[in-house]
């Protein structure tokens, strides 16, 4: 029977890719409670200033800011997302803490994958670069790869040059574009782009087949806050500066 998504997976493997996205969503929106949203400390000079010069009232700003938590979480799920989808085709799978991300089930390819291209400074790229080297020097018919879902251009070529003032090349050892790796693991050259368009569709059918969670509480933080705003009388952004920065010299007397 013909898959009702994609081609180069089960309509069943990308659902439970799906569900398993799903879920870092309503983890990352549950865990925003005051005290999670204070774990890092606020930056509240910042918000002040986000505040005036682009005419945003507290509240929303607050809502942002919270917003802003949920997608720094969410951006590693993400690349999870999209090991788990390659993991699903045919000859592939998912290394789970393996030191690999994907590898070919005969060992003839290893690959590191990263959501976006900007996510390493030049220590990581340096370690990874050492990693895939490895890779391919313990398996002689394996090439490696660097995967950036997110590029700046198409591409597949031979990652080589200078990382931390040493030179660096293997002739085996390749970074690659999103479009391009979907393209190398699925034999369809537009892989990633029919993702794209069968994704809305495919987390419709999922989430029409789940029962509805309004029972459950997203983002209370703003609510605690405002609480407490009741009984102190200071504004918001007063409120969050003396949470977290009444131990500063002043500080004490919002």
């Amino acid at each position: 029977m013909k898959n009702k998504y994609l081609d180069f997976i089960s309509d069943k493997h990308l659902l439970v890719c799906i569900a398993g996205l799903h879920k870092s969503y309503l983890k990352a929106k549950k865990n925003i409670t005051k005290g999670s949203f204070y774990s890092n400390k606020v930056d509240t000079i910042k918000l002040t200033l986000d505040s005036k010069f682009n005419d945003i009232d507290e509240e929303s700003l607050i809502q942002a800011e919270i917003l802003r938590q949920i997608d720094k979480s969410i951006n590693n799920s993400i690349g999870t997302f999209h090991e788990q989808i390659l993991g699903g085709i045919d000859g592939f799978k998912v290394g789970n803490l393996s030191g690999f991300d994907i590898k070919a089930k005969d060992d003839t390819l290893f690959a590191d994958i990263k959501n976006k291209h900007n996510t390493m400074n030049s220590s990581s790229a340096e370690a990874l670069f050492q990693k895939l080297a490895r890779y391919a020097d313990d398996y002689k018919k394996a090439k490696c790869y660097w995967v950036q879902i997110l590029a700046k251009n198409s591409f597949n070529e031979l990652w080589k040059g200078e990382i931390n003032g040493k030179e660096y090349s293997h002739s085996r050892v390749y970074k690659i574009s999103g479009d391009q790796f979907y393209a190398l693991l699925s034999g369809q050259k537009d892989a990633l782009f029919q993702l794209y368009k069968k994704l809305p569709f495919a987390i419709n059918d999922y989430l029409n087949s789940i029962e509805d969670e309004k029972l459950i509480k997203y983002n209370s933080a703003l609510d605690e806050i405002k609480t407490e705003t009741n009984i102190s009388k200071r504004s918001i952004l007063d409120q969050i500066t003396f949470e977290n920065y009444s131990y500063y010299l002043g500080f004490d007397k919002l």
